[in-house]
């Protein structure tokens, strides 16, 4: 267990451009669903000929599913980052003590599909107003979304420090 989640005050290099950063890989995240989708999409399609039609009705859950699928594999990873956020150098990081799996991942990528395409503006303003840069899915779900390269120093210190 970590001692204590990092404070943006006394180590903001976490937190230096997570905003930023974070966009620019949920962009880069949306090329790789696209593509995960479009996979889904003519999987369906090709099923829907074998089983007369009946596997179309999967069509109007491809987009769902592929997002769900997307960040619950990448996030429940040892990882704990999307494709984008290894690029952008951000990593997910539990809050609460539980370990980042499968099931936390999925309640991630859920709450996240929810909060961010239902309204997406408010998530966006949680994120300019909560000191770690939270947004409202992270803050639901209790998790941290940092930047990965000084996380790692910042965690070996605390673990040195906790040594003595």
């Amino acid at each position: 267990m970590r001692a204590q989640l990092p404070d943006p005050a006394t180590a903001p290099e976490l937190f230096e451009g997570v905003l930023t950063r974070r966009l620019i890989a949920y962009l880069i995240d949306v090329v790789f669903m696209t593509l995960l989708t479009v996979v889904l999409a003519v999987a369906a399609f090709i099923a829907g000929f074998l089983t007369f039609g009946l596997a179309w009705l999967t069509l109007f859950i491809v987009v769902p599913a592929a997002v769900l699928l997307y960040y619950t594999v990448t996030l429940g990873s040892a990882s704990r980052a999307t494709i984008g956020m290894k690029m952008m150098d951000l990593v997910l990081t539990p809050t609460r003590g539980q370990p980042l799996n499968g099931p936390l991942a999925f309640l991630h990528a859920l709450v996240f599909y929810i909060t961010f395409w239902i309204s997406w503006p408010i998530s966006l303003a949680f994120a300019l107003f909560t000191p770690r840069r939270q947004m409202i899915h992270d803050l639901i779900t209790g998790t941290l979304m940092l930047r990965r390269s000084p996380m790692e120093r910042h965690w070996r210190m605390q673990a040195a420090a906790a040594a003595y």
